[in-house]
């Protein structure tokens, strides 16, 4: 194959970080090996490798627009499978902690609303259709291995349903297998230093139930935000999904937990800051069970950091950093490091560039990522019990993010930056252009 790295590229995994990191080496490898442990499903129904995936989740518009680049007709392909269009600003409903609601415009951006498993669906249909790619179910990966008496990544062994061990030799590993747990013990095994870990030990406690949307539902908005306060911790939202439903999803902190039992599901959104979430859903028709899950931290691998690391191995998605879910952010910078792996993969090729030291690389190129995704995580240190490093300057920045909060209720233009900002795409320093900051600095002045 033309500009091709090697024969065979691995991809542990077929999680949204896998299945976009599938598509992103599939033009410069022989073959790509998807492994999965999951059966994969042929409709849009959850699996067990992904426990999380019945919970609300949010395909931000930056990664439905990461997505499009790989699959030009995805959006598209969303909305026939059954995804709602939401526009953001006019037909969301925000109501954070001083503006309850946020004032509602038009921000110019459309957003995508559905379930976890029909995003995973339509993506793995797209990668499916890859000459190249080919997906293994039922198998579990259990070693990465490596040359002897090198640092070189050489293949995988895995398990599979008869109990039989089966090693695969590849070019290039892609560790999407969520928790990185195989990229850690390889690095032990190799005697090789681990990368230094921050967490944000926030306790989060979270539910997912859905409802019928009702015949009367208010026609106001399509969505809602209710952002906690630092006071409570409780938080919800509502999006629309597939088959004219509601996914409504509540959370708290440190104690502060959502029941499994739809009365006191309902009760708990009686107890948040506004009634909008408790008066949509009190009576509305409640569909299937209702699921909880529970993250104590977020946590960030400093891979960048290290000095030494395996070569041609690549970790991506939660394996390098797990965000709080109550963001919405995962799939989307998951998406948008494999849109950084093609990046380098393509400047390597035009180049004429081998795979040495791609992975210090692509840990350098991926911060960019990383810094507004992580900046929002670091947010959960209004809660007084949050556990780790609490950034130096946070109080500065709780300052300017409630003048700036104050700016764009009455500023549409500042308003749309801070929704890009929010969609991850613009970089958080679009939030720090001179124009924004006079402005927020005049508010602070009177604060």
């Amino acid at each position: 194959m033309l500009n091709s790295f090697g024969r065979h590229a691995i991809i542990i995994g077929a999680g949204m970080g896998g299945l976009a990191a599938a598509k992103a080496l599939s033009p410069y490898f022989d073959k790509v090996t998807v492994l999965e442990r999951d059966v994969l499903p042929a409709t849009a129904d959850p699996r067990i490798g992904t426990p999380h995936c019945r919970q609300l989740h949010v395909l931000l518009r930056g990664g439905l627009d990461t997505l499009s680049e790989f699959f030009p007709s995805f959006e598209a392909a969303l909305e026939k499978a059954g995804a709602i269009r939401v526009r953001v600003g006019s037909e969301t409903l925000v109501e954070a902690p001083g503006f309850d609601p946020f004032p509602q415009r038009d921000l110019g951006i459309d957003s995508l609303s559905m379930t976890r498993p029909l995003i995973e669906l339509v993506v793995r249909r797209f990668v499916e259709q890859e000459p190249n790619i080919a997906f293994q179910t039922g198998c579990r990966v259990t070693r990465l291995l490596a040359s002897p008496g090198s640092t070189v990544v050489t293949g995988v062994r895995y398990d599979v349903a008869s109990g039989d061990s089966v090693e695969l030799a590849a070019d290039l590993v892609i560790d999407a297998s969520s928790r990185g747990t195989l990229t850690l013990e390889l690095l032990d095994r190799l005697n090789l230093a681990r990368p230094e870990e921050t967490e944000i030990g926030v306790d989060l406690a979270y539910a997912t139930a859905t409802f019928r949307i009702p015949r009367h539902a208010p026609r106001n908005w399509r969505a809602v935000f209710h952002r906690p306060s630092a006071s409570s911790g409780r938080g919800g939202f509502i999006f629309p999904i597939e088959d004219r439903c509601w996914h409504v999803g509540l959370n708290g902190v440190h104690g502060e937990a959502p029941s499994d039992q739809l009365d006191e599901f309902i009760a708990f959104a009686g107890g948040l800051r506004t009634p909008t979430i408790h008066d949509a859903i009190k009576n509305a028709e409640a569909v299937g069970a209702i699921h909880r899950f529970n993250l104590p931290a977020s946590v960030r691998r400093r891979f960048e950091a290290l000095r030494r690391f395996p070569q041609r191995l690549i970790p991506i998605g939660d394996a390098i950093c797990r965000f709080n879910p109550a963001y919405g952010q995962g799939m989307t910078v998951a998406a948008q490091e494999a849109r950084v792996l093609k990046h380098l993969l393509e400047a390597r090729a035009k180049n004429a560039e081998g795979l040495d030291a791609l992975a210090p690389a692509y840990f350098e190129a991926i911060q960019g990522v990383l810094a507004a995704p992580w900046s929002v995580a670091e947010n959960d240190f209004i809660y007084g019990k949050t556990r780790g490093p609490c950034p130096r300057d946070f109080q500065q920045r709780m300052q300017f993010s409630a003048a700036l909060q104050k700016v764009a209720a009455q500023d549409a233009a500042v308003h749309r930056t801070l929704a890009e900002v929010s969609h991850l795409l613009k970089p958080h320093s679009a939030l720090r252009a001179p124009d924004i900051v006079s402005k927020v600095e005049a508010v602070m002045a009177e604060m």
